[in-house]
């Protein structure tokens, strides 16, 4: 099992930027699949970007592609990241991190074992 922790959400202007983590604790955590979602008011929970254990493959939603970056540190911090530019108003929303202990970067948030509590993002116009 694995415990995850968000920080890092917050305020800020449109083309703004903002880096979230996701702090792991438990099981070995580069064993595990990683992922951030987001879930708007009123919307389903999407994809927003996936990373491999190795952190070598990374996949993105189109929304995001080009302006989010997720990367991971398995050997010191145990901590996922989302680094967040050219921040849009329409990417508002609470960020999750997950987790998933099989071997694909999946985009269907029912197919991930873990997850944290969330950190809200709001981008003012």
């Amino acid at each position: 099992q694995v415990q995850l922790v968000e920080s890092g959400g917050g305020l800020v202007q449109a083309g703004g930027s903002l880096r979230l983590s996701c702090t792991a604790s438990g099981r070995t955590f580069s064993s595990y699949v990683m992922g951030w979602f987001r879930q708007a008011p009123g919307k389903e929970r999407e994809f927003v970007a996936g990373i491999s254990w190795s952190g070598y493959t990374p996949s993105y939603a189109d929304s995001v592609k080009g302006r989010f970056t997720i990367s991971r540190d398995n050997a010191n911090k145990n901590t996922l990241y989302l680094q967040m530019n050219s921040l849009k108003p329409e990417d508002t929303a609470v960020y999750y991190c997950a987790a998933n202990r099989r071997a694909t970067i999946f985009r269907q948030s029912h197919s991930y074992d873990y997850w944290g509590q969330g950190t809200q993002v709001t981008v003012s116009s």
